[in-house]
């Protein structure tokens, strides 16, 4: 079992700045990609961007320029660093981390998620 404790999310001002980590802990070898996903109240859960274990990233057309993802494999976490914030920025993200583990014969495929950060910004 993995668990994804996220930090980092509040209330910013637009325009400001807000780091989020998620720090994986439990049985988390044979992690792979993790990702920051996002919703707003009303919307679908979307990604926001993505990291694979060697650092290779993907955002979201609505935040390239703006947001950095990363990741510390010494410490099994993983960052979003929130740069220009938009009101339209504002919902709950979560952490998302997938595992591929062999356990005797089988190959298993694993997903996990954190609990979830609210991030607003006011205008």
């Amino acid at each position: 079992q993995v668990q994804l404790v996220e930090s980092g999310g509040g209330l910013v001002q637009a325009g400001g700045s807000l780091r989020l980590a998620c720090a994986a802990s439990g049985s988390i070898f044979g992690i792979d990609d993790m990702a920051w996903y996002r919703q707003a109240p009303g919307k679908q859960r979307e990604l926001v961007a993505t990291i694979t274990s060697v650092g290779s990233d993907t955002y979201a057309d609505s935040v390239k320029g703006r947001f950095t993802i990363s990741r510390d494999n010494a410490k099994n976490t993983v960052y979003l660093q929130m740069n220009s914030l938009k009101p339209e920025d504002t919902a709950v993200y979560y952490c998302n981390a997938k595992q591929e583990r062999r356990i005797l014969t089988s190959l298993r495929r694993y997903e996990y998620w954190g609990q979830g950060t609210q991030v607003t910004v006011s205008s």
